[in-house]
């Protein structure tokens, strides 16, 4: 029976659900090839100084034991796009938890054992720093934040204007470290054969890892397949070649056989990146009417000392309201850490936390709703960049967001609500995502019994990629869903850009529909039948995505949450969180209501539960596992609720579509913690807002 085209936004079941819960998904480190051994990383145990020695004897004593790599005996590499990748190559210990060793043996539990046998001295540095403070001394202004963003803007005269204004808030927010902490931790299965290298790795985007290791192994990239086909969660520190993947491919050339390397999830936080420790300071200059003239995002951050990592955290305040005399600026210190990186919403979740906490502090100032203060703030063109927006949905997002939640019927006074011991309070927080989108390649090819196969290397992170690439294909075929084929997660495809960003989808699905579309114009030229192989067509989007856009592109979105604190404990529970969104067209409706509520309960988290300690002592983190880093759980959030409103956007690509994985997590913390001091009247600043740091103000 044949099927009809479905309308954009039908709400397809994902293509792998069956797989994913069966066990038919195979993940990196599921490949077992003949012969394969298993490798087990031995981290750093000293904050900062140099391997004196590894002594290996006990180790290789062992049964199972093949091999145990250091820096005097490990592959030399060429020259690593990345410095966190230049492993085993010297004696340097940049910060605790470094790859110092690597055990080759028959088991993982082999390689455990050897790797407890080693034994490694050690010279200690005389002095290591690994606290970030606001004044630190080695802060220094980079000439760049993540993303390209300058480090520094400023427009007007922010220092006047706000020793002016009539309204002031000056406040400081603090955010500590936070990780990711995918269910499948990072892994790579390497396999040389024929001087062709294979390895299935955990990797939001295959491409970048075949060329990277292509580059650090001096290889040409036709000589290197990578495979990403199921990952499992990356949240970005997936995004970039990890050390697995290069330490599982030196152990495979080392003892040539294949080589399985799973990280142990205690050694994550050292080596895989995290969102870094943020010390920012917000203020606003306002009139009576509660309109912006003055606004400054200051924000001091830390990077390592192995490579240079900033967050972009002052970038939102460019974009969100009316600021004619604004300063954003950025200061970092490089610290004996571990390099900090992508976390999901980099720059934008840390960033929009202080900024939207700063906005509530000034609605409560002057006694004006926060709703109706956003809204008055609105701006006509980007504050930053003058250009026009290509669409801001931000009001009508503010505007259903408080009808859908019941907002006007709520007392705006602080403290005034009770059940028994808790304080309730309910809290509101823009959010905003920049829309990106890179060049991408696709093939779409028709079979002559009537099926399609799209080949793109995209990668499902867990998003529902593969769905909606063949939605986004059968579309511009005229098409049923059914009839398309998708074939993604493998370098040998049609080359296209990592699984970040929130870019995936305009990305890929550019190139995918331009494929496809051509490929229905050859179609309806044809006279008569398809010849045996069928008919190929190949697009890339290389003249669609190389200029700058004149129109300032971005996604917008409205949280709200109600929350329930308890005057014994200090506990806070979330009982309600709504998100409505502006993000274009929205594709598939059953996985962007996923995607958005996975972003909201990952911003519970953020505000409530998730933190990293960095031990001064010691120079780690001390939050190593799912055990001490508490992500939220079901029962964390009884009542969510993602919405959106129709946004038709002519400006951004074919499908009219804006990124969604990482805006639902942007404004979250900060509706909670707004909602906290609602129920409490006391403003805490600080992230998570756990029960210690509440006491206080409930005795």
């Amino acid at each position: 029976m044949s099927h009809a085209p479905q309308p954009p936004g039908a709400p397809v079941v994902r293509r792998e659900a069956l797989d994913k819960v069966t066990g038919g998904a195979r993940y990196a480190a599921e490949h077992t090839p003949p012969g394969c051994l298993y490798a087990v990383p031995v981290p750093a145990t000293v904050a900062a100084g140099r391997v004196v020695a590894v002594r290996t004897a006990d180790a290789l004593a062992l049964p199972g034991v093949h091999t145990v790599l250091t820096h005097e005996n490990a592959p030399r590499l060429k020259d690593p796009d990345d410095p966190i990748l230049a492993v085993l190559q010297d004696d340097r210990v940049p910060h605790r938890g470094w790859h110092i060793a690597l055990v080759v043996a028959d088991s993982p539990e082999a390689a455990r054992e050897g790797a407890a046998a080693l034994r490694v001295e050690y010279e200690r540095a005389p002095a290591y720093d690994v606290t970030l403070t606001d004044d630190h001394p080695g802060l220094y202004t980079p000439e760049q934040a993540n993303g390209g963003h300058p480090a520094v803007r400023e427009r007007g005269d922010f220092d006047a204007v706000f020793a002016a204004a009539p309204v002031q808030i000056d406040a400081t927010y603090r955010l500590g470290a936070l990780h990711n902490h995918p269910m499948e931790p990072h892994a790579s299965t390497a396999v040389w054969a024929d001087g062709h290298l294979t390895v299935h790795d955990s990797s939001q985007g295959s491409t970048w890892v075949r060329d990277s290791l292509a580059r650090t192994f001096g290889l040409e990239p036709s000589r290197i397949t990578v495979v990403s086909e199921h990952v499992g969660g990356g949240f970005g520190c997936k995004g970039t070649p990890r050390p697995q993947v290069v330490l599982a491919v030196m152990a495979a050339r080392h003892t040539g056989r294949p080589v399985k390397l799973a990280l142990p999830r205690g050694q994550l936080a050292a080596v895989v990146g995290h969102r870094p420790p943020t010390v920012q300071r917000v203020r606003i200059g306002a009139d009576l009417d509660g309109i912006i003239g003055a606004l400054a995002h200051e924000v001091v951050t830390q990077t390592s000392t192995v490579t240079e990592f900033v967050e972009q955290a002052a970038v939102p305040a460019r974009t969100m309201y009316i600021s004619p005399h604004s300063r954003t600026t950025h200061r970092v210190a490089a610290l004996d850490v571990p390099s900090p990186s992508w976390m999901r919403a980099p720059g934008e979740a840390s960033g929009m936390y202080a900024l939207e906490s700063a906005m509530d502090e000034l609605a409560c100032a002057l006694g004006v709703d926060p709703v109706e203060l956003r809204l008055r703030n609105e701006p006509a063109s980007e504050p930053d960049s003058g250009r026009p927006f290509s669409s801001r949905g931000l009001a009508a997002c503010l505007r259903e967001g408080a009808e859908r939640f019941g907002w006007y019927d709520r007392d705006p006074a602080p403290a005034a609500r009770e059940e028994g011991r808790w304080l309730l309070g309910t809290g509101v927080a823009s959010a905003t995502y920049p829309v990106i989108v890179a060049r991408s390649t696709a093939s779409a090819h028709a079979a002559p019994d009537g099926g399609y196969l799209v080949a793109v290397n995209a990668t499902d992170i867990g998003t529902g990629a593969r769905t909606v690439l063949a939605q986004i294909a059968a579309s511009a075929l005229g098409a049923p869903v059914e009839s398309v084929r998708i074939a993604i997660g493998d370098s040998d495809l049609p080359t296209a850009p990592v699984a970040g960003g929130s870019s995936g989808t305009a990305s890929w699905g550019w190139a995918v529909h331009k494929a496809a579309t051509a490929l229905a114009a050859r179609l309806e030229a044809r006279t008569g039948p398809l010849p045996a192989e069928g008919l190929t067509v190949t697009a890339d989007t290389e003249q669609e995505t190389s200029g700058e856009s004149p129109y300032a592109r971005h996604a917008f979105g409205a949280h709200f949450a109600e929350v329930a604190v308890d005057t014994v404990t200090g506990e806070v529970r979330v009982r309600r969180l709504l998100g409505v969104y502006a993000a274009g067209r929205i594709l598939n409706s059953r996985t962007a209501r996923s995607q958005f509520i996975g972003g909201m309960v990952m911003g519970l988290g953020m505000a409530l539960t998730e933190g990293s300690t960095m031990d001064p002592a010691f120079g780690d983190f001390t939050q190593s596992d799912l055990a001490s880093y508490h992500v939220p759980v079901s029962a964390d959030v009884p009542d969510i609720q993602a919405h959106w409103i129709d946004e038709d956007d002519p400006h951004l690509n074919p499908m009219g579509s804006k990124g969604i994985g990482e805006i639902g997590i942007v404004g979250t913390a900060a509706a909670i913690g707004n909602a906290v001091r609602h129920a409490t009247a006391a403003r805490l600043r600080a992230l998570p807002l756990t029960p210690d740091k509440l006491l206080p103000y409930l005795l």
